[in-house]
This record gives structure tokens, sequence and C-alpha cells, in this order.
């Protein structure tokens, strides 16, 4: 039979910070600058940063269109976060560090995507991204709270 000592605790490793590897768009912005940004998003279309910042783009924008746009970016940023963790080792749960970097883009587009929802009357989604931030990052929940959009 099977001991505790033979087999990890499974549980426990859920505890592990997930830290995604360096995100080329985040130096090819900062080269790039405002007028090379859309070159940036068709270079780097799986960064997260880049479909969160056209989310948080279009939710400054205050209108119905903008709203359902900043819905879809930060849609496709989360999905393409959400690979990245799982590549980089995250296995659903887990702190992922608002610290390092590479993560904020994931973490943003998770926020844009609450707010997004919430403009568009899915309750339900904004309530459960809030909460997914606050699981994964309650400073980057705190960082974000504060943003106006």
């Amino acid at each position: 039979m099977a001991t505790p000592e033979t087999h990890p605790n499974l549980m426990a490793a859920s505890g592990i910070p997930t830290r995604l590897p360096d995100d080329p768009a985040l130096d090819a912005l900062a080269e790039r600058g405002r007028d090379g940004f859309l070159s940036v998003v068709r270079e780097y279309p799986s960064s997260s940063i880049v479909w969160a910042l056209l989310a948080e783009g279009s939710l400054l924008a205050h209108t119905e269109g903008g709203d359902v746009a900043a819905y879809a970016y930060a849609r496709t940023g989360y999905h393409r976060g959400l690979d990245a963790l799982r590549r980089a080792g995250w296995k659903g749960s887990g702190p992922i560090p608002w610290d390092h970097e590479p993560n904020q883009g994931f973490l943003r587009a998770l926020w844009a995507l609450a707010v997004a929802s919430v403009r568009i009357g899915d309750v339900d989604e904004a309530e459960r991204c809030s909460q997914f931030l606050r699981d994964s990052s309650e400073e980057a929940w705190q960082e974000l709270n504060t943003q106006e959009f």
C-alpha cells in the first residue's frame, strides 16, 4: 500500500506560485510605443498583455460598443493567459504573483473581463472573474480595483 512518503501531496502543490516566462511583447511594446501597438498585437497574438491593453482601452470609451469589444478582448487575453499558465505548470489553482511582470497580462485581462462583464450585464461572470482574481493574487485585485474605467 502506498504511503504519504511515496506519493506527493498534490493538494499542497497548489500553493506553489506560478511565474510565466518572459513575454517578448512587453519589450516590443516599450520599443514601438503607441504608433506600433497594433503591429505588436499582430506579432504576438498569444500575449495576454496586448489583449488586456485593448480591453482596457475599450473600457475607457464608456460606450456599449466599447464594453462589448472590451469583453471580447479581455476574454481572448484571459484564455491566452490560461494556456500560458498551463504550459508553465499551473494546475488550475494556486497563486499567480502580481509582482512578476509577465503574469500581469493575464491578471489584467481577468480584471478587464470582470469589469466588462458587469457592463454588459453578465453579473455571474463578473463575480466569478473577481473571485478568481482575488484567489490568484490579492495584490493584483487590490491594485486593479483602484483603476478607473
